[in-house]
């Protein structure tokens, strides 16, 4: 697993302490999605600024938002997106301004906030989504699974 996280901010401080849960958070998704190839993806932390240009410029919505992925793949067993026996899985983005503000909306600490969008944003890179009730659910199931598995 190489997890490069990068943050592109310098408005809230990240401790190493909640890089580690980071990582903690995608081995444990990793493990319930039972993925069995060495995984390569990038968490990129920035402000609500740079995340609402990139949902403009992707998504057509002019606002900041909390989280965004960018996935490499379309279908995990296609060799076109291994190199070297590695699965490059694709890119997080996430507003640590929209974490504190969420983690206060939803009376949570900002690490719970974090790894929760970690969570849900590698789920989306590994095909879940939530477009529809059925899919929602399957996808709240394995966040809440997941989540507690490091009890988050």
């Amino acid at each position: 697993m190489d997890i490069s996280i990068l943050n592109l901010q310098d408005k809230i401080e990240l401790e190493e302490t909640t890089k580690s849960l980071i990582r903690e958070a995608v081995k444990a998704c990793l493990q319930r999605e039972k993925l069995i190839y060495h995984v390569e993806l990038s968490i990129v932390l920035v402000d609500n600024d740079y995340i609402k240009g990139l949902n403009s410029k992707y998504r057509d919505i002019p606002a900041p938002t909390d989280v965004l992925s960018f996935p490499m793949i379309d279908d995990i067993d296609n060799p076109l997106f291994h190199n070297d026996n590695n699965l490059l899985l694709g890119d997080i983005i996430i507003s640590l301004e929209k974490v504190n503000e969420q983690r206060k909306e939803y009376g949570h600490t900002f690490e719970k906030e974090l790894i929760f969008l970690v969570v849900h944003g590698l789920l989306h890179l590994l095909g879940y989504d939530h477009g529809t009730l059925e899919e929602e659910k399957k996808m709240k199931d394995a966040e809440k699974a997941i989540l507690a598995s490091i009890n988050i």
